[in-house]
């Protein structure tokens, strides 16, 4: 027995190192397979419109993977992100007579994302007061903000953005897309909430065992509901490039988002049963997505076909981490 367990152990840090950057090293091979398959995949303008495509949806996955870490879940951010637009795009054509562009756009903004946030507040509270589960809560707000976002513009595109505007969504700078810039910001800021902070190792704790986080002091009910305000926020915040990039609010904007968000958050690692998983795998989730995205759309795959390959990453990867966790 004492033979075994020395062997076991000696192969542990090879095995573990090989998991942990597992889905880095499938990353690499996908993009060395697609410069040789896909025409034009490889080109540094392609390569520019991947970092723009996928800019809204890791803003929105890196809020994801906070909540799923706590082991909650959020199915309204891509209708959450939808009614950000609309709201600023209301704002601004209310406000711009009043206040000038800028102005409103600043007022249209903070507006858009503290109605994301007070919609990740009313999931907290649904949950904290009533134990209603996020995933039926958020389900309900799924409909009810589309329907929101539809009812302000009256299901027509709202195009009341000042001509400078457009720079958000996009605009460049030093060559590359604004909105990457953004991400990486977002990235780098809930990296350090996730790894350094008190409130991220609480975030750990809840989505480990959340009695066990109770008994030693932690507010479970308010780290969930900070998760889900968190979360709308930075839905808001997508939405609002969103709405720049193509130059009007719409209630039919990101429909379908939160497949792709989940997906990028589950791909990277992160356990939908709670208490594990990285920003910086999210980071690595959403490029794949990114790139598998362009790639098929470079190689004229169907739609179709590019939505059951989604649906198959979202199982390989929980298969996955099934199994990763029981060899440790």
């Amino acid at each position: 027995m004492p033979n075994a367990t020395a062997t076991a152990k000696r192969k542990q840090p090879g095995e573990s190192l090989l998991f942990r950057y597992m889905l880095e090293f499938v990353l690499i091979f996908v993009a060395v397979m697609l410069a040789f398959c896909a025409p034009g995949f490889a080109t540094f303008a392609n390569l520019l419109n991947v970092m723009r495509a996928i800019s809204m949806l890791g803003i929105v996955a890196c809020g994801m993977t906070a909540v799923i870490i706590c082991a909650e879940i959020d199915l309204s951010v891509g209708s959450g992100m939808a009614l950000a637009g609309c709201i600023l795009a209301w704002v601004v054509g209310a406000c711009t007579p009043l206040v000038g562009s800028v102005a409103a756009v600043l007022i249209g903004s903070c507006a858009a994302i503290l109605a994301g946030m007070a919609c990740g507040a009313f999931s907290g509270v649904m949950k904290a007061a009533f134990n209603v589960p996020t995933f039926i809560t958020t389900l309900g707000l799924f409909a009810a903000l589309r329907g929101a976002a539809n009812l302000i513009t009256g299901g027509y595109p709202l195009a009341t953005f000042p001509g400078w505007f457009d720079f958000i969504g996009n605009g460049a700078l030093f060559g590359l897309p604004f909105p990457a810039f953004v991400f990486v910001a977002v990235v780098l800021v809930m990296h350090f909430v996730m790894s350094y902070t008190t409130f991220g190792r609480a975030v750990y704790a809840v989505g480990g065992n959340a009695e066990a986080a109770r008994l030693s002091g932690i507010k479970v009910a308010w780290v969930k509901s900070a998760t889900l305000i968190l979360t709308g926020g930075l839905a808001a915040l997508s939405g609002i490039l969103i709405a720049s990039q193509i130059g009007s609010g719409t209630g039919t904007t990101a429909t379908g988002m939160e497949l792709d968000v989940i997906a990028a958050t589950i791909i990277g690692g992160t356990s939908l049963f709670g208490g594990k998983g990285r920003i910086w795998g999210t980071f690595i989730g959403v490029l794949f997505l990114g790139i598998i995205g362009n790639g098929m759309t470079l190689m004229n795959v169907s739609e179709y076909w590019q939505y059951v390959v989604r649906g198959g990453l979202i199982v390989g990867a929980v298969m996955l981490s099934q199994v990763t966790d029981k060899r440790r």
